[in-house]
């Protein structure tokens, strides 16, 4: 069993603890605004014959992807109601793409999200892929349960007093 964590150990180097070690909404009112991008992806694997109701909009419940980009966007926005601590941001931009890789059986999903802001939009672009996936399986789970999501990454984010950031090679 691991020793108790103290308060003034709590919050060590995170900045959703206060001194105290209770979880809070950061004050981002010093922040200077900022153009705010950040770029997320992640796959769905499946079986190569649903890949191909996807690819050939065949599925049941009609444009698999088209429905799963709007719903990406629409988890980008909704991202400060899921995730407890984060801001509300006035988003500029949501950008989605899709690629089909047949090789590997899956659908890849990027996530571009921008603000002109005080805090980043990493958590934005995050959600917006994770929500798109889910709505690839849930238009597909009537003839593939398998599938599975992975690989859900921040790849890269720029602007704000941190700087840029590129995620290493996978």
């Amino acid at each position: 069993m691991n020793p108790p964590i103290s308060p003034s150990d709590a919050g060590a180097g995170l900045t959703h603890f206060d001194a105290r070690g209770e979880a809070h909404m950061v004050d981002v009112s010093s922040k200077d605004e900022t153009h705010r991008i950040a770029l997320a992806q992640g796959f769905i694997e499946m079986e190569p014959a649903t890949l191909r109701l996807i690819e050939t909009g065949s599925a049941k419940k009609g444009d698999v992807l088209g429905i799963a980009r709007i719903a990406a966007i629409q988890g980008a926005k909704r991202t400060a109601d899921l995730v407890p601590l984060c801001h509300p941001l006035p988003l500029t931009r949501v950008a989605v793409e899709f690629r089909i890789d047949a090789a590997k059986s899956r659908v890849e999903c990027r996530v571009q999200a921008e603000t002109l802001g005080r805090t980043g939009v990493e958590m934005e672009a995050l959600t917006a892929v994770q929500v798109g996936l889910l709505t690839i399986y849930d238009m597909c789970k009537a003839v593939d349960r398998g599938m599975t999501m992975g690989g859900i990454r921040l790849l890269e984010k720029h602007g704000g007093k941190s700087g840029s950031y590129l995620a290493p090679p996978a």
